[in-house]
């Protein structure tokens, strides 16, 4: 089968809801070591790609040329919640390019410190496109703009000469022929790309070594470096993104993406896997990459008790009463 049943919610005892999908685990010479279902599984990468699509402005020098800090570039690779410390960094980073945030191109919602988290917004919250959480990325794309005098207001176009740029690197990143790269367009209105769960897998490998790459070295340095540095920026309060990175202790470059895709690499182990859960569910997701790195061998007592929230096992109602329990139902073969 192409997907495997991963987590399972039970009610009364008895089974009620499996979330299907697929594992790879793959080390930097891009062998599959463990996996779940179909490691090769075409799947749109969603916000996983950001890293790999800030590679050519950071291959370019851009951070340098334009003064941004390590937090700016970790907002390169970000899904923030739109929360001030999000804003604020996406602001300065536009006008340290010379820019104001109505060149934006990623549309406005709702921050995500409220969608997100499940809260609220206040009423007459007010917010723009630097609230989105794609403005560091598309902050990044304006800026490499910039930095080669190419056209802004057209630079999500998946011809624009940026996209072909990040293209072209996302291919080499993940040792693909960019017209092997399957395109559909993100939330954000920016170019996404489909692959084999094992490439992405192999690409986060590759980030999370840094230096030791031989081909990407000092721009997976730099932005494995950043995530970890400040995993606060990538995502934001309450996040997964946040907490696994604390978890990891620096060892982790891990992002999540929308409709059930997570990667995380471990810089000391060589070696990073990619989930997909087909029907997109989040609370799934998290649980079973919690299960990989357990099965991995990745956690300790300490980092398996900081991760224990996002496992999620315990099931209640509105009242507190424990009602289930969503479970684990897979085993990585090869591992």
């Amino acid at each position: 089968m192409h997907l495997q049943p991963l987590i399972e919610l039970t009610r009364g005892g008895l089974p009620e809801c499996l979330h299907l999908g697929a594992v790879a685990v793959v080390n930097t010479r891009g062998q599959v070591t463990a996996q779940v279902g179909d490691p090769h599984l075409l799947t749109f990468t969603r916000s996983t790609l950001k890293a790999l699509q800030a590679l050519p402005f950071v291959q370019a020098n851009g951070p340098e040329q334009f003064g941004f800090s390590t937090a700016q570039v970790a907002l390169l690779c970000a899904s923030h919640n739109g929360e001030d410390m999000h804003v604020a960094a996406a602001e300065q980073m536009l006008a340290q390019a010379g820019l104001g945030y109505r060149a934006l191109r990623c549309g406005c919602h709702v921050p995500g410190i409220f969608t997100l988290l499940d809260k609220s917004p206040p009423e007459g919250l007010a917010y723009d496109e630097r609230h989105n959480n794609c403005s560091g990325k598309h902050a990044g794309f304006l800026a490499h703009c910039v930095q080669n005098g190419w056209s802004l207001d057209d630079y999500t176009d998946p011809s624009h000469p940026l996209q072909q740029a990040i293209r072209k690197d996302v291919a080499r990143a993940v040792s693909m022929d960019a017209n092997d790269l399957k395109m559909g367009i993100d939330g954000c209105s920016a170019p996404n790309y489909a692959m084999p769960l094992s490439k992405l897998a192999y690409g986060y490998a590759r980030l999370a070594s840094g230096a030791a790459d031989a081909e990407f070295g000092e721009s997976f340095a730099q932005l494995s470096e950043a995530m970890t540095t400040h995993p606060e920026m990538v995502s934001g309060t309450g996040r997964n993104d946040l907490d696994f990175m604390r978890a990891g202790r620096g060892d982790w470059v891990t992002k999540v993406g929308a409709d059930g895709v997570q990667v995380v690499g471990s810089k000391s182990r060589g070696e990073a896997f990619a989930i997909k859960v087909i029907d997109g569910s989040k609370p799934a997701l998290f649980a079973a990459s919690v299960e990989v790195l357990d099965q991995l061998g990745w956690l300790d007592d300490a980092q398996r008790a900081l991760l224990a929230p996002w496992r999620a096992a315990t099931l209640r109602n509105a009242r507190g009463l424990q009602v289930g329990e969503r479970r684990p139902v897979f085993q990585l073969t090869g591992a």
